[in-house]
């Protein structure tokens, strides 16, 4: 694909994925997401080129002016957006892939001081709420979504909802709309559900005194 075209995907992926864009030079101007994914485009090319050292100077660049901070040996597919960004981490290793959608504050981070593959792998159509961390080199299903908070240390499905510290799965094959799932905040809170079957269990201990005492 040529630069321009890939420049047009970019713009209108925040269209796609943002109901707030209003006008191209809105995009253009003030959508910090997409200023990283460009800066990242460019480090990222001259980093396969060996360049390296200028390849850390325009990341580092890029951090400086959008808050958002990947390393320019991350691999990152089409139509990746950043909404917010601020306090986003994308590590050396990390591998994304297609119509991946990530909010604020999102880290994939290393695990090890050894150089070799010690970042997380996402796959395509992945949502990752805000603050998620994920750590290490796990794996990301195709269509999985990552509750806002959570911290993932071990692979997640396809096609599966995961939350909580660490995340535990709660949910299969997540509706899409649109092609994108936006009710990252409609997921369910694991400290409700912990409090629900408390609840729950503390109303049969009242049956169970009420039939022993009557």
């Amino acid at each position: 694909m040529g630069i321009f075209k890939l420049l047009k995907e970019d713009i209108q992926t925040v269209f796609k994925k943002d109901p707030a864009a209003r006008s191209t030079i809105e995009v253009i101007l003030c959508y910090p997401g997409l200023h990283a994914i460009w800066f990242h485009r460019i480090a990222h090319w001259l980093w396969n080129k060996r360049l390296r050292l200028l390849a850390r100077i325009i990341s580092h660049i890029s951090r400086f002016l959008t808050g958002i901070e990947i390393h320019p040996g991350a691999k990152i597919g089409r139509r990746f957006f950043i909404d917010h960004g601020a306090g986003v981490v994308i590590g050396e290793t990390s591998e994304i892939g297609e119509d991946v959608l990530i909010y604020q504050g999102v880290v994939l981070g290393g695990t090890s001081l050894e150089k070799k593959k010690r970042h997380p792998t996402i796959g395509n159509n992945v949502v990752i709420g805000a603050g998620a961390i994920l750590l290490g080199p796990i794996k990301v299903g195709d269509n999985a979504k990552i509750g806002a908070g959570s911290v993932v240390i071990k692979d997640v499905p396809p096609n599966t909802t995961v939350v909580g510290v660490p995340a535990h799965v709660v949910g299969k094959e997540r509706k899409k709309i649109m092609g994108v799932d936006l009710d990252h905040h409609k997921l369910p809170d694991p400290l409700i559900e912990v409090f629900k079957r408390l609840e729950e269990r503390i109303k049969k201990i009242e049956e169970i005194l009420q039939e022993k005492c009557s």
